[in-house]
């Protein structure tokens, strides 16, 4: 099987992809507790848990990102393994 994408854009993409589920799913958890810093103010939304649902919804997007790009970096390792030429 061969690589979509080129190994920089898919090591780029699983280390993004990463950072974001780290902090999507802080940011997933203050809203679903409905914390007062994010849920408290005029401005703010006032259903955390609806908030927490749509943010963990983008977790498993990137979660299917980062094995996706995991699958193409290790992809890339494999072919250069073989000794394959690179143009």
């Amino acid at each position: 099987m061969k690589p979509i994408v080129s190994a920089v854009q898919a090591w780029s993409c699983f280390v993004i992809s990463c950072f974001a589920i780290v902090i999507l799913s802080v940011l997933g958890i203050l809203f679903r507790g409905n914390h007062p810093e994010l849920v408290g103010g005029e401005e703010d939304p006032e259903d955390g848990p609806a908030v927490a649902a749509t943010v963990f919804t983008a977790v498993i997007i990137y979660a299917g990102f980062l094995i996706f790009c995991g699958f193409q970096g290790l992809l890339h390792i494999r072919e250069n393994r073989r000794g394959s030429i690179a143009l």
